[in-house]
This record gives structure tokens, sequence and C-alpha cells, in this order.
């Protein structure tokens, strides 16, 4: 095998493994065998490990000695410390992305806005949560800074074991947030100043960050 076949490989193990990951089929704590991740793969265990080792450098997976690698488990604390900084990348990110979103984006991002208000009492926290990343997602990522998006989409990834928590943890926080999702949108589709639109994403993600360690710690 090439080094070149052995990079495909290697990065196609890691896209998977990390996939796995972020959907939630890998949850906290999930045990990854390298031998059972290759027989999936149809690969040797070579790629499987340097995927691992690139997970493990981005704090997505841990190696516990006699126990072998780990999706890694989410404290409240590290929660907090996580969603710090994604309140900082991911307005950052908006803001820039905020002139090159089309109608057609903010289109999909309104749509998804009134799912989300339409099904409230219906869906469960766990899609409510998905729709609501659907959302987010959709208006950063045509953000035109390759590297900035990376540091967004790694720091949620990181987050995905307690991503779908928050609604549950604090279920009065769904019908503010569709609220700010509202002004968020209209803030984009008016043209406001970029620090205005930024400013509103990191508000926004501050909100639910105390929603929930307000809940937490019983205040």
């Amino acid at each position: 095998m090439t080094q070149a076949a052995a990079m495909s490989k290697s990065e196609q193990a890691y896209r998977w493994i990390r996939e796995n990951i972020v959907n939630g089929a890998y949850g906290a704590g999930y045990r990854l065998v390298l031998s059972d991740l290759a027989a999936q793969l149809s690969m040797s265990v070579v790629p499987v490990r340097e995927a691992i080792r690139q997970l493990t450098a981005e704090g997505l997976v841990t190696f516990e000695h006699n126990v072998g690698a780990r999706v890694a488990r989410v404290d409240h604390l590290q929660y907090r410390d996580a969603m710090q900084v994604i309140s900082v990348v991911e307005s950052a990110a908006t803001a820039l992305a905020a002139r090159h979103l089309t109608a057609a984006d903010l289109s999909r991002a309104r749509a998804l806005n009134d799912t989300m208000r339409a099904g409230m009492a219906e869906i469960d926290p766990r899609s409510f949560s998905t729709l609501n990343q659907e959302f987010h997602r959709t208006l950063y990522l045509p953000c035109p800074n390759p590297r900035l998006l990376e540091i967004v989409e790694t720091e949620w990834a990181r987050l995905s074991s307690m991503r779908d928590s928050i609604f549950t943890i604090v279920p009065g926080r769904a019908p503010k947030s569709v609220d700010e999702h509202d002004n968020l949108i209209e803030l984009i589709e008016t043209a406001a100043p970029l620090d205005q639109i930024e400013n509103a994403v990191r508000q926004h993600r501050a909100n639910s960050l105390s929603a929930v360690l307000n809940r937490i710690q019983g205040t």
C-alpha cells in the first residue's frame, strides 16, 4: 500500500468515526475497539489507529490505560468552558458569513425555526436540539474563514454528548431560543452591522449557558 493510499484510508476512518461521535451513535464513554472499527470499515487497524490519534488530539477521544480508546466524556465544567469558546467563535463565524448568506439560506433558517416553534410541544428534546443545530449551522457555514469553521465544528463535536440535554435540562429555554433566532434572522436580512450580529449570537449562546448552569446549580 502506498503512503497516499494509507493517508486516504486514515482520512476515511477519521471522518467515519468522527461522524458517529457527532451524531450520537458513539456516545460519551463508548469504547472504540480498533479491530471492530477496522472490520466495519474493511481496512487494517493501521489507518484506524491513525484516525483515533487525530481524534484524541482534537479532544474527542481519550485513551485510558488497560481500557483503550473511548469517546471523551464532558462534565459540566468542561461544558461551560467549551460553550464560552463556542459563543466567541460561532458568533464571529456567523458575522463573517452574514454577507455571504443567500435568500435560500435565510429561507431555510426561517423554516427550521418555524418548525421548532410549531412542534415545540411535541418534538422530543433531541430532535429539537438537532433542528437548533441545523439552524445555526445554516447561518455560520458560509463563513469564508475555513480555520474558524474548523474550530466551531470541532468544539460542537466535542459537546455532542451533552448538546441534546440542553432542552431537557431547561425546557423553558426553547420558546426564548426561537424568539432570539427570529431576531438574528432579522438582523442578517436587514444587513445590520456585523458587530451587532456577532453580539446577538454571543448573547444567545450566553443565555442558553446561563439557563443550564442556573438549573444545575439550583438557582
